[in-house]
């Protein structure tokens, strides 16, 4: 979430070329079919094992925060929220996890990693009355059930639903994210190192992070996917030297994950909080080494474009998410592949625009009727932030109300039906190769 805020260039973007097909249904409710996997890309489009389109229609869902298991176990069982999420016709998680996972916490079992973080932060609620629910609505967390056993127990139970899994590097010590100063931003071997940025992302345990857990996936048949890094994003004297190190450590980081597990596909944001990927027009990245598997990735909010009022302007905010990022749609290029939007959402407690959209702000509105209409458009992929609608414990508050959630403060059902209703048309197929 929580792309960073920069001016749009009011450049002329460029737009998909698609193949139009005649446009198909909407899913039928709570059905999800598996696609036949490995998963892989031609061109613009992501391509299942007999080479039919897979199309991407997912949602986040947030394990990156300090207890290191994803959110939600406390409000409801494992398989409420995943029989939910496949219900609701989403095919894909996109589960984010922290470095901090692979380092410390594999082998920690989860009541001790709730007792520490309790006792670092002084929130003694978080092992009294936190804990308690998660065992009582999963009693298969037994005292030696580790962190990593959840994330494998997450997978595997919505892999039996037909959901797919993209396991997402989202930062490196395991926090709430993103600002300019949490340590999680840019590398720390890069160029105009700064400790506000990069004291936590060290770059050998990033890597040694990605190789692990494309080795664990291949003991979890429903992860199809990688990301390298969530919303890469350099401050002060950082990123001054031509993309340099975005091309090396990228470069290095696919190259690894794909050695390890040749069946991922491997998911790559630009810069600028995974806004800009407009380098790749001058020098392309060198994805020899995964051939068949990129997909790119962009994020867009409301907060993402600072012009007054931008979005009484759709056509002009379409050709900033074309500029900057979408023209890797467009077909016959060195850049060409799938772009997943794998951040969007807005808040859903505001104001009532006519009575057309309850809890939703007037900025929102548009932001929300533009991008789907972007993404409607270019037929692209699309991750939702986010399922969770309460977090264990984030910026030091237990049991976080989060009025993004897709899902209400019990993980019951939709907080917000009309933002539902708003996002129907993108899971038409209406385009393919």
């Amino acid at each position: 979430m929580k792309a960073l805020s920069f001016l749009l260039t009011l450049v002329a973007g460029i737009s998909a070329l698609p193949n139009p097909l005649p446009q198909d249904p909407a899913p039928t409710p709570g059905v999800v079919a598996p696609p036949a996997l490995p998963l892989s890309t031609s061109s613009r489009w992501i391509l299942d094992a007999s080479n039919k389109r897979v199309k991407l229609r997912c949602l986040n869902w947030a394990g990156h925060l300090e207890t290191n298991i994803p959110e939600g176990l406390h409000r409801q069982s494992l398989d409420y929220i995943t029989t939910w999420i496949a219900s609701q016709n989403f095919n894909c998680v996109r589960l984010t996890f922290s470095s901090d996972l692979t380092f410390s916490g594999p082998t920690t079992p989860v009541h001790s990693s709730f007792t520490t973080v309790s006792q670092q932060q002084s929130k003694p609620a978080l092992i009294d009355e936190i804990y308690p629910g998660i065992v009582s609505k999963n009693p298969w967390i037994t005292p030696n059930t580790t962190t990593l056993d959840v994330f494998a127990k997450v997978v595997d139970t919505l892999w039996s639903k037909g959901v797919m899994t993209i396991l997402d590097n989202h930062v490196s010590k395991a926090s709430w994210c993103c600002n300019l100063t949490d340590g999680n931003g840019w590398w720390d071997t890069a160029s105009g190192y700064n400790p506000f940025n990069s004291r936590f992302f060290h770059t050998d345990q990033w890597l040694q992070s990605l190789a692990f857990m494309a080795s664990w996936a291949k003991s979890h048949r429903g992860v199809v996917g990688l990301g390298l890094r969530n919303e890469l994003r350099a401050f002060l004297l950082q990123d001054l030297n031509g993309r340099k190190d975005w091309y090396a450590n990228i470069q290095t980081a696919g190259n690894l994950v794909h050695s390890t597990n040749k069946d991922l596909l491997i998911l790559v944001g630009g810069a600028q909080s995974s806004t800009d990927l407009v380098h790749l027009k001058s020098r392309m990245l060198d994805t020899s080494g995964w051939r068949g598997k990129n997909v790119w990735e962009m994020h867009a909010y409301s907060f993402t474009v600072t012009f007054p009022d931008p979005f009484k302007n759709c056509d002009l905010v379409k050709t900033g998410y074309g500029f900057w990022s979408g023209f890797v749609l467009e077909q016959n290029k060195a850049y060409t592949g799938p772009l997943i939007m794998s951040e969007f959402g807005v808040g859903m407690q505001g104001s009532d625009i006519n009575g057309q959209f309850e809890g939703l702000d007037e900025k929102d509105h548009r932001y929300l009727d533009c991008l789907v209409g972007y993404l409607k458009g270019n037929d692209a992929e699309w991750a939702v932030w986010a399922i969770q609608g309460s977090y264990y414990i984030r910026e030091g508050t237990v049991d976080y109300d989060e009025t993004w959630g897709l899902m209400d403060r019990e993980w019951k059902g939709w907080r917000n039906d009309k933002f539902r209703q708003k996002i129907q048309g993108l899971y038409a197929v209406t385009q393919g190769p």
